[in-house]
């Protein structure tokens, strides 16, 4: 689904770029443009970065300390 209509930013591509390590909106703006045309794409663009960031908070869990300490 295309979220950023002025410069053409997907859901997915927002999604990569937070895999990338992209963690604000600012970082989103920065790697893929979403965000700073004219500004309507900013809260959808938002939902879906924190969306994922929780999605990624959960499986990097490392549960064991010595695999985090390895990491």
């Amino acid at each position: 689904m295309y979220v950023c209509l002025c410069h053409g930013i997907t859901d997915r591509q927002i999604r990569d770029a937070v895999t990338a390590g992209c963690s604000t909106l600012d970082d989103l703006g920065a790697r893929t443009g979403a965000g700073t045309g004219c500004g309507g794409c900013t809260q959808v663009a938002e939902a879906i970065l924190h969306e994922t960031l929780a999605r990624h908070a959960t499986t990097r869990a490392l549960p064991l300390p010595m695999f985090a300490r390895a990491a």
